[in-house]
């Protein structure tokens, strides 16, 4: 019982700074300009797009390919622009994704 409360705080514990630094990454590239993590401003909200590609197995490709290509019409009618490597990495753009489809928490 011990060794499960214990281990329980530190895998909670380890896990708050990724959640935290992958929202300082998102917000460090810009994303959080039109974006929110539970709410609609100019895109979708961070939870709504996790929602959405929930049971695709090539959702962490699809957004990659999105924030990089940039497009419209999937969340209404203003365009995202595209995202090149020089405004967010490849590695920093995978930590993202990966954070807003686990719900941006």
């Amino acid at each position: 019982m011990k060794t499960s409360l214990l281990l329980s705080a530190l895998l909670a514990f380890c896990l708050a700074p990724t959640a935290q630094a992958s929202e300082a990454l998102a917000s460090k590239s810009g994303c959080m300009a039109c974006h929110t993590k539970d709410k609609k401003l100019v895109g979708p909200a961070f939870r709504d797009v996790s929602a959405k590609y929930k049971d695709q197995k090539d959702a962490e490709a699809k957004l990659i390919d999105k924030v990089r290509k940039g497009g419209s019409g999937n969340w209404g009618p203003i365009p995202m622009s595209p995202n090149g490597p020089e405004k967010i990495s490849d590695g920093d753009l995978k930590t993202v994704v990966e954070w807003i489809l686990k719900g941006a928490a």
